[in-house]
């Protein structure tokens, strides 16, 4: 066979590995917090230690390939990721879990940005559609089957093996690129913006770090104003350095063409909003409606799929449809869908999210695909990587503080909802205890040597305070992806496209539209 197609198969494993692991952890964390008595600061540490690593270093990452060698680059890639899932499987506590996952995003954010220009230069550019298309595919099954996959495998054997599975086919993937992908490099490729990637990446775990710890620490504490404060001038010194060096990791003149900025938003806005809400709602389908996580990764699959459907249909609509009107009638759809999921009560089945789940898959699958042409479809050939990297990392960037966000509203609700629904029972003098315990520990802590009918009163108030923040959460999603919907309306326009296509902006839209 082809080196070309051993290349596309070596790089479709490893990203579909990166990719799976961004969804497949969801439906485990229930097992998670059970296994390690986890609460939900170290739950959320989990999917966001994954997500920080992964956007800190995707623009960094390219920039090393270009220079040291894109094989070996990808290749050191895959060991890291496959060293970080063995960790994973082995954790003995939920930090060492989470240092793990970081580990992971590490060696993902560096497969991932090498992933193309390992294509672009195995394949022809009249064979690049082939490669492109089934490259844009294997990322759109990852993320639509995530969720069944982990829930089949953390029911079958256990949540360990959702990270074990990825050692043989990292070997795989590792063993394909040694042998059979050649290398490649960029003459006269720029050194990495070292300065640059420190600064952006302790800005973001500043900014993560405070809104995960507001719970428990207290807003006004010197540890959360510290962070935000620590955050905030380590921002400024990264806008700073970029505009004083000479090949910046994020050159900050793209950011005069407002489509690249209304494309910016909308990606943010979308991880932030629905993707980051997946979170809550496996721990709402587990925990308090008593699902199976397989049973839980299934009743994801009207969502996921119509996502994953949808998407097709996307990419033959961006030649006849303004972009701005698809991503903004994607967004005004998955708006609707979260305003649908609303409404829940403690009495309700998981039917009750169906109709929002299809509303919002089909209006994530019309603003997926587009969003690619509004970080590429604006630039020259020469910044059509870049662009397209600043936009997957604004995607990461909206997991990490979407997932610490509103998980810092819920846990805020929680606590205060079950003081309320206590406060005229016999276990009102114990209330604030157990709202702290609850939202630290989880509803099993609470129940712990309590008598069998105390345990019904707390099992009830939990129930009725995690539905009542879920409800209050998915009104601020709708609110998140409704300045989404106004950004690109707004934002975006028809004219800042090239008319001239350029062969790399071409290369990374067929990504999207294979996806």
């Amino acid at each position: 066979m082809d080196r070309k197609w051993w290349t596309l198969i070596a790089v479709c494993t490893g990203v579909f590995m990166l990719l799976l692991d961004i969804t497949i952890v969801n439906v485990a964390l229930p097992q998670i917090e059970r296994a390690f008595k986890a609460s939900l600061a170290d739950l959320q540490w989990v999917i966001d230690a994954y997500a920080l690593t992964l956007a800190a270093l995707l623009l960094t990452a390219g920039s090393i390939a270009d220079l040291a060698g894109r094989r070996l680059v990808f290749a050191v890639g895959i060991v890291i990721f496959t060293l970080g899932s063995a960790l994973c499987g082995l954790a003995p506590s939920s930090l060492f879990l989470s240092l793990s996952r970081a580990l992971q995003g590490i060696g993902g954010a560096i497969m991932f940005a090498t992933s193309l220009a390992l294509l672009a230069q195995a394949f022809e550019p009249r064979e690049r559609g082939v490669a492109f298309a089934a490259f844009g595919a294997v990322t759109g099954i990852a993320v639509a089957i995530g969720p069944v996959l982990g829930g089949a495998i953390t029911s079958g054997l256990s949540w360990r093996w959702i990270f074990f599975v990825n050692v043989p086919i990292g070997i795989v993937a590792l063993t394909i690129t040694r042998l059979r992908v050649e290398e490649s490099r960029l003459p006269g490729a720029p050194r990495p913006d070292a300065a640059g990637f420190i600064t952006f990446s302790l800005a973001l775990t500043g900014l993560v770090f405070g809104l995960i710890r507001s719970q428990a620490a207290g807003w006004g504490s010197f540890e959360v104003v510290g962070s935000f404060a620590a955050a905030a001038a380590l921002l400024a010194a990264f806008i700073a350095t970029e505009l004083r060096v000479s090949q910046p990791m994020f050159d900050l003149r793209l950011l005069r063409v407002p489509t690249f900025n209304g494309g910016l938003m909308a990606a943010w806005a979308l991880s932030a909003s629905i993707f980051s809400l997946i979170t809550y709602l496996v721990i709402y389908f587990q925990d308090l409606l008593g699902y199976s996580a397989v049973a839980a990764g299934v009743r994801f699959l009207p969502m996921t799929g119509a996502t994953f459907l949808v998407a097709g249909i996307a990419g033959r609509l961006t030649t006849k449809v303004q972009i701005r009107y698809l991503i903004g009638g994607g967004f005004a759809l998955v708006t609707a869908g979260l305003l649908l999921m609303r409404g829940l009560t403690a009495a309700d089945s998981w039917t009750h999210f169906l109709p929002g789940f299809i509303v919002a898959g089909v209006g994530t699958g019309l603003v997926n695909v587009p969003l690619a042409s509004t970080a590429v479809g604006v630039v020259s050939a020469q910044r059509a990587g870049m662009a397209s990297g600043i936009n997957s990392t604004l995607r990461q960037v909206g997991i990490a503080t979407g997932v610490a966000s509103l998980g810092a509203i819920l846990t805020s609700m929680v606590r205060s909802q079950i003081v309320s629904q206590l406060a005229h029972t016999p276990l009102a003098a114990h209330a604030h205890a157990l709202a702290t315990t609850i939202s630290n520990g989880g509803i099993s802590a609470a129940l712990d040597g309590v008598p069998h009918r105390s345990q019904i009163l707390i099992a009830a108030a939990a129930r009725a305070s995690y539905v009542d923040a879920l409800n209050t959460i998915l009104l601020v999603a709708a609110g998140v992806t409704l300045a989404g919907m106004v950004a690109a309306l707004v934002a975006i326009r028809q004219r800042d496209f090239h008319h001239v296509r350029d062969q790399a902006a071409d290369d990374l839209v067929a990504v999207a539209a294979g996806a």
